[in-house]
């Protein structure tokens, strides 16, 4: 458990919210995962089936018997596009084409923690400024370059540039540049992070703590 004090928040924490779940039954509806407190941190995603009990309404016995159905690297989906976030949402629809039981319904678990942070928002062309108390050091837990949806970073921008809600580019550049140092400054740019989606306007999210420095 990880804990911090910074003065961008309204007292210091060392909670770690944990055991949350969220279910959603198959087809085009909407898989939500929030925090109150904190950051997600993904521990465990299902798309498949493993009970008979979990989204079987209106659905004949045929659809539901199969408990062993679970389609591999659906953790790893959930993990790149929530991981960091403060709200992350995504159709069930996107592992449509990934079907690892055909005749099954299925629906998709996820089980996450909410982790305390600090958590960034800096639009592209900007400065991105992280800072911790003295006597304190970063620890960047996520950081992430693109748009996930409209209206952030949306302000006097063309549709065409903020429409692209599915890009991404997960990034390790902020890690490297600002872990174990007290404060740091990075550019929100292409240059500096890529560009993972041409023509559109993007920002960076990060999600960090600051904490005690170890000595080995």
């Amino acid at each position: 458990m990880l804990c911090f004090s910074t003065t961008l928040l309204l007292a210091a924490t060392c909670l770690l919210v944990s055991g949350e779940t969220t279910t959603t039954c198959g087809g085009n509806h909407v898989h939500r995962l929030s925090c109150d407190i904190g950051v997600i941190r993904v521990q465990t995603a299902l798309y498949g089936r493993e009970d008979s009990e979990t989204c079987i309404e209106g659905k004949p016995q045929e659809q539901i018997s199969n408990r062993e159905c679970s389609l591999s690297g659906a953790v790893d989906v959930l993990k790149s596009r929530c991981d960091g976030k403060l709200v992350c949402e995504l159709s069930v629809d996107v592992f449509a084409q990934s079907d690892p039981c055909s005749g099954t319904y299925k629906y998709l678990q996820t089980n996450y923690d909410c982790l305390p942070s600090i958590h960034l928002i800096t639009c592209e062309h900007s400065l991105a400024h992280l800072d911790c108390d003295n006597g304190q050091v970063i620890s960047v837990y996520n950081a992430n370059y693109g748009r996930h949806d409209q209206t952030t970073c949306s302000y006097k921008r063309p549709v065409s540039q903020i429409q692209n809600i599915d890009c991404s580019n997960p990034t390790s550049i902020v890690a490297e540049s600002c872990n174990e140092k007290n404060n740091c400054t990075i550019a929100a740019s292409n240059s500096v992070l890529g560009d993972p989606c041409v023509g559109t306007y993007k920002y960076l999210e990060v999600a960090y703590v600051c904490q005690y420095p170890s000595f080995q």
